[in-house]
């Protein structure tokens, strides 16, 4: 949930935090209009449940901790939680999972520890971690892109589609199918190459999967635009997207049954550029300095590639960023600047001395 910073290493600018935030949102709208031709209607509805979701129970938080409701809920922060949680559920999920991820991410995670620039974990990445381990099976209900979709059975229409948000799953299997990741995590003896060939989430995608490559192009799109608008810089998203790359390029191992995949596949297939982009620039709860950046996105892109090949989850962003988030003021106490003018670095909890 990014917000303005003028201390290091953010970029200096005149922005309030109203229209940073705007600006971020805005950055998803490429991916949330990709994952909409993709997967049908189920996006545009998670986003608009999630921001009537978020902003209610913002006000709520506010009223309660007796706050001006109206001055916080300008900042936007409430709508950019909103919508990287609508963008991290799968589309079509129960209206009541989106409520309890965003009454975790606004009330928990956010309002809890004091609101806003006090929350030491990503609001939207505690709702996504509550969410996968109290409900795996509607978290693991990805509808298959509508190219792969037969003839016969197309995505759900818009009525079908509010139908399946908000009264019967019963038909919910007819549309799903694994991501790419799944795809991979459930290989056991097929060779890379014939796994390409012989699986049409990968035989007619070019090198990630079936939609999932251009959902993360256009997050890419999102999050250059926000590097040019100078709401981040790039330390974090290029060292966790580098050690994800070098990562998989170690363990490729020529494409065998047991390879994780390519560079390419991991950078591109799931969260990868989502969280690079949207979730670990978040100055709150993300080291500061620029060193500390570059370990921080470092060590959530290692373990992003370890969760994805040795653990249990296709995906890790969510699990890698909150251990990160808890290890950020750690990476802070060892990477603090040389202040200028001086030669070494002062001792962080020294007493002033004459």
């Amino acid at each position: 949930m990014p917000l303005l910073n003028l201390s290091s290493p953010h970029a200096h600018s005149s922005n309030s935090t109203a229209s940073v935030m705007l600006s971020v949102a805005l950055a998803t709208l490429p991916a949330a209009l990709v994952l909409s031709y993709f997967f049908g209607w189920g996006t545009l509805i998670n986003v608009v449940l999630s921001i009537s979701f978020c902003l209610s129970l913002e006000c709520f938080a506010l009223y309660l901790r007796k706050r001006p409701i109206l001055f916080y809920l300008k900042d936007n922060s409430a709508l950019v939680t909103a919508v990287l949680i609508a963008l991290s559920v799968p589309p079509y999920a129960p209206w009541w999972l989106l409520a309890i991820g965003c009454l975790f991410a606004i009330v928990i995670a956010k309002h809890l520890y004091g609101g806003l620039g006090y929350n030491p974990f990503n609001p939207a990445m505690v709702a996504y971690v509550v969410l996968i381990i109290s409900f795996p099976l509607p978290m693991s209900q990805w509808p298959v892109a509508q190219s792969l979709q037969d003839a016969n059975a197309q995505l759900p229409n818009f009525l079908d589609s509010l139908s399946l948000v908000f009264a019967s799953r019963e038909n919910i299997d007819a549309y799903t199918a694994a991501t790419p990741l799944d795809v991979f995590k459930q290989n056991s003896s097929a060779m890379v190459e014939e796994l390409y060939k012989n699986s049409a989430t990968f035989s007619q995608a070019k090198f990630a999967g079936v939609a999932w490559e251009w959902v993360n192009l256009a997050f890419l799109a999102g999050g250059l635009f926000l590097l040019y608008k100078k709401v981040f810089t790039w330390h974090a998203p290029l060292s966790m997207l580098a050690a994800l790359a070098l990562m998989s390029a170690l363990f490729y191992d020529g494409g065998s049954s047991s390879s994780g995949g390519s560079p390419l596949f991991h950078c591109f297939s799931g969260a990868s550029m989502f969280g690079a982009f949207f979730i670990i620039t978040d100055p709150v709860s993300s080291a500061t300095s620029r060193r500390g950046k570059i370990i921080f996105g470092a060590s959530i892109g290692l373990l992003v590639f370890v969760i994805r090949l040795w653990g249990n989850y296709p995906d890790a962003l969510a699990f890698s960023v909150l251990l990160l988030n808890f290890a950020a003021p750690f990476i802070d106490y060892y990477t603090q600047p040389r202040a200028y003018g001086h030669s070494k670095k002062p001792p962080i909890n020294s007493e002033n001395t004459k």
